[in-house]
């Protein structure tokens, strides 16, 4: 018999395939290593594999489909209904199996290689931001056993790293120490301005980053990040769906015929929702006096309600951006940029 669908469970060393034919019977189910899972694609018909879009997703995905096959990838979290039983790799295919002949399944995009790279820069990156702040309150932390404080904010550890130098009140064995906090938070920042410089050369070279760049509150990071995690916009149907994905619109708890709104999902990716929150917020400082729509939010609504509502505006207007390949023109960032 022929396969006509596969379910593959993605793993580390041990892989489980689940195949079944037209009529829905199964035809195999197997274990392979890692090593021969191309070689057993490469000796099968064309037919459609549906992996998880988990950890190393993408690069199988690229892998199979050049051998010929229709690869779709699907979230963990809408597979998991399929389960019928405990928790295990056969069953796990199995489920996956099922899940990718459903007419109403989402799928998710496969991201070439350059997206990808381009993602490096940015979760390494984000990587150095995080050891920064660690490294600023760990510095923090210890001078003020000692009686030295500054004010809040990492423009003022500069003048804590200037006293540090004088402080008589620091014991010598206990400044050596904190000069290699130093050190290191010096070096962080230099890495830093680096992979900014990195993501700035690369916008200047893409004109879909050039674009994007044209919304107000989307500056090199961020529409560099929005264009390697999108991809191609046209997946999503509407500036709405995209904003969905990301997790900017408001949760329902609904029954009954009665309608209740919770807080937003947060669903999708953590990092490009906090930019654009991170973008609507800054964006609200100069646009707070100059939007009748912003001030109205702001008068009903606390400043990160209506941050956040500005942010699930910015990424509807970044998929009609492109969608339509125009950049953006000012004058519509309230209400009515779809």
């Amino acid at each position: 018999m022929t396969i006509s669908t596969i379910g593959l469970d993605l793993g580390k060393s041990v892989f489980q395939v689940h195949g079944v034919d037209a009529h829905g019977k199964v035809v195999v189910t197997r274990q392979l290593r890692r090593a021969g899972v191309l070689g057993f694609f490469a000796n099968l018909p064309r037919c459609l594999v549906g992996p998880e879009a988990c950890a190393t997703a993408h690069h199988w995905a690229r892998a199979i489909g050049g051998l010929g096959h229709e690869v779709r990838l699907m979230p963990p979290q809408y597979v998991r209904p399929y389960v019928k039983r405990s928790k295990t790799d056969r069953a796990d295919a199995a489920a996956i199996c099922e899940a990718v002949q459903r007419p109403t399944m989402r799928f998710v995009a496969v991201k070439t290689e350059q997206q990808q790279g381009m993602l490096v820069i940015h979760r390494v990156r984000e990587t150095l931001v995080g050891q920064r702040i660690q490294l600023i309150n760990a510095l923090r932390g210890h001078l003020a056993e000692f009686g030295i404080i500054a004010p809040q904010g990492a423009a003022n550890v500069r003048d804590l790293i200037g006293r540090l130098a004088d402080a008589e009140e620091v014991p010598a064995i206990a400044r050596g120490v904190l000069q290699i906090l130093v050190d290191q938070l010096r070096h962080s920042e230099e890495r830093i301005a680096e992979f900014d410089a990195q993501l700035a050369e690369q916008a200047g070279r893409d004109e879909t980053v050039q674009r994007l760049m044209s919304v107000p509150g989307v500056g090199p990071i961020v529409a560099t990040a929005l264009v390697a995690t999108i991809g191609d916009a046209r997946t999503f149907r509407s500036g709405r769906h995209l904003a969905a994905w990301i997790g900017l619109v408001p949760g329902q708890r609904s029954t009954g015929g009665k309608e209740r709104l919770v807080g937003i999902t947060k669903a999708g990716d953590g990092y490009l929702r906090r930019l654009l929150v991170n973008g609507a917020r800054a964006l609200t400082r100069w646009w707070r006096t100059r939007s009748p729509w912003l001030m109205g939010l702001l008068a009903r609504r606390p400043v990160n309600v209506a941050a956040v509502a500005l942010a699930n505006k910015l990424a509807r207007i970044v998929w009609a951006v492109m969608v339509r390949g125009e950049p953006y023109r000012l004058g519509g960032i309230v209400p009515g940029a779809a």
